[in-house]
């Protein structure tokens, strides 16, 4: 059985693909710079939504909405996942 891994329902040869257009058009030795630079911006993203979150937060505990019914409800995902992880590693074993 083969399995396909699919990002954003892209395949893996069109990540190749995408990856030579890339080189081709900006040279393998900008490369690292581009890197470099969506990492960072990634991390400004991440760090941006994650204050969101913060403040969606505390907004909601100053106003008494009960925010613990999110995170039950993430635990109980969590959990999910786990079982599913562990029934799925052993059938892939």
């Amino acid at each position: 059985m083969i399995q396909v891994t699919t990002f954003l329902f892209i395949g893996g040869t069109e990540i190749v693909f995408i990856l030579f257009i890339v080189i081709m058009v900006f040279g393998a030795d900008r490369l690292p710079e581009i890197a470099k630079g969506l990492g960072k911006g990634m991390k400004t993203l991440r760090n941006a939504t994650n204050d969101i979150k913060h403040e969606i937060t505390k907004s909601a505990e100053q106003q008494g909405i009960d925010t613990d019914v999110a995170k039950d409800i993430n635990d109980e995902i969590n959990k999910v996942k786990d079982d599913l992880g562990d029934f799925t590693g052993s059938i892939k074993r």
